[in-house]
């Protein structure tokens, strides 16, 4: 069979069953089924993508749609129970431990690293709220932790030494220290480890029954393999502060449910539903949008060129000056949020409408263009808000 065949193969499940199925509702699936299709496949066929899951959130339904190979040398076809690698869309959980953590009286946002990392208080990072670490606003952190740290010791040494480049809450600098950073200080505040605060309280409060950061060995076969640019197979390999950073191996179901209760569509506990909530509350103003904890929003209605602006390369890799909001901006409806991420071998995006309850979730075992992936989640998520 061609790759063209094998990857347009699309199967579609809903999820929630309905019987008997009225013509209406039957006619909107239809609609979605065409629409996910024929925005998707384009997608695919262009990047040379073996294997990708689209799961959507259409009010109180919710759809998979499984398209190609989870890996091309065994040959197994996509399904609901494949995990790919989320990249930067792992540090929402983190930012939701984080505010868990708040909710239940461990930390405060407002608190500085120094207060959790006694060997770090006399040092600038020290002065570092734990706001700054989730919202890119600590000073002028780079992209990567360095590559010539290889332990906790020599982190600690790493921020002892850093200096400012602006002062903290000036300029969102894109970064992954920061966030591993606030899901270090968090597991400690709880007196735990945090890939197991994560596998053994986060995820299961959120139901969300197949992720994990350390995949079980009983899941491995479901593990999709990864692609380069060019072709190679690929997997993340851990490294420092990678947990926290991006380190998480979703399916497209579990990420339903995730999408589903950021919408505060499913009963959680409610601490853990306000923890969620405090994630979408807007701190900063950056350039086109709004820095939430991890999580970027927009007004909605939004084009689909301010989408593209605020997720394009300069604001992932230059510095942006940003405005403080005061008071934060609690979290409200009618916004687009929205979070990519990437690892070399995968690509993901994740948006919601909560005002429309509209949701999409974009998993592929290839990292392919962002604005690609901002394109098409737009045309879908438009196409059903209007009701088309």
């Amino acid at each position: 069979m061609s790759f063209r065949a094998v990857s347009l193969m699309a199967m579609t499940t809903l999820v929630c069953t309905i019987t008997p199925v009225s013509y209406a509702v039957e006619a909107r699936q239809d609609r979605i089924k065409s629409t996910v299709n024929r925005t998707i496949e384009p997608v695919i066929e262009n990047n040379g993508i073996h294997g990708m899951a689209v799961g959507i959130i259409d009010g109180d339904k919710h759809y998979v749609f499984n398209y190609g190979l989870a890996s091309t040398e065994t040959r197994t076809p996509v399904t609901r129970d494949t995990l790919f690698e989320l990249g930067s869309i792992s540090k929402t959980f983190t930012a939701t431990l984080a505010a868990y953590a708040q909710v239940s009286g461990y930390l405060s946002l407002s608190d500085s690293t120094g207060q959790f990392l006694p060997s770090l208080q006399k040092s600038p990072f020290g002065k570092v709220s734990l706001l700054n670490l989730g919202t890119h606003t600590p000073g002028g952190l780079p992209l990567q932790v360095p590559d010539n740290i290889g332990n906790n010791d020599q982190l600690m040494q790493y921020f002892k030494e850093w200096q400012p480049i602006y002062a903290p809450g000036t300029y969102r600098t894109y970064a992954n220290p920061g966030i591993g950073m606030l899901g270090l200080i968090t597991a400690k505040s709880m007196g735990q480890d945090f890939d197991g605060l994560m596998e053994h309280l986060l995820f299961p409060a959120l139901g969300m029954k197949s992720t994990s950061i350390n995949v079980p060995t009983a899941q491995l076969p479901d593990y999709a393999q990864g692609y380069t640019k060019d072709g190679a197979p690929i997997r993340m390999a851990p490294g420092i502060l990678s947990s926290e950073a991006y380190g998480v191996k979703t399916t497209v179901s579990d990420m339903i449910r995730f999408v589903e209760a950021n919408m505060d569509m499913i009963q959680l506990d409610p601490k853990v539903q306000q923890a969620i909530t405090n994630t979408h509350t807007g701190y900063f103003k950056a350039g086109p949008m709004t820095q939430d904890l991890i999580w970027e929003q927009y007004q909605y209605p939004v084009t689909l060129k301010t989408l593209m602006e605020g997720n394009s390369p300069a604001m992932s890799f230059n510095a942006t000056p940003v405005t403080e909001i005061k008071p934060p901006l609690n979290a409200h409806k009618d916004v687009w949020i929205n979070k990519t991420g990437s690892t070399n071998g995968f690509g993901a995006y994740v948006a919601f409408i909560p005002q429309k309850r509209l949701g999409i979730v974009i998993l592929a075992n290839k990292n392919f263009p962002i604005n690609e992936r901002i394109t098409a989640a737009y045309q879908i998520l438009t196409s059903l808000a209007n009701g088309e």
